[in-house]
């Protein structure tokens, strides 16, 4: 049987940018100063890109290495296919 990936050690990482979020409502509802509020909005969205980097690479590690060692040509094309296009769109996003 094929190892599955499984994300539940992002669990805590994502509950403590549910926390921060949180937080910046808090700031935004009790008017703080701006500055601190872009800070922490930029403190969440980078958690949040660290966590899209683990999953990313337990794709890599556990779907992509799947499919290149079942030797199947069409789910390896499909798996370099998802790969490339979710690079592509991480690269534009900023």
């Amino acid at each position: 049987m094929k190892p599955k990936a499984t994300h539940k050690k992002n669990l805590v990482a994502l509950n403590r940018a549910i926390g921060q979020m949180r937080g910046v409502q808090g700031m935004i509802e009790d008017e703080k100063y701006c500055i601190d509020i872009v800070n922490q909005i930029h403190a969440v969205v980078n958690a949040l890109y660290r966590i899209s980097e683990n999953i990313l690479a337990k794709h890599i590690e556990i779907c992509l290495a799947d499919a290149f060692k079942c030797g199947k040509t069409t789910e390896k094309d499909k798996k370099i296919s998802e790969l490339m296009s979710i690079v592509k769109r991480l690269h534009s996003i900023h």
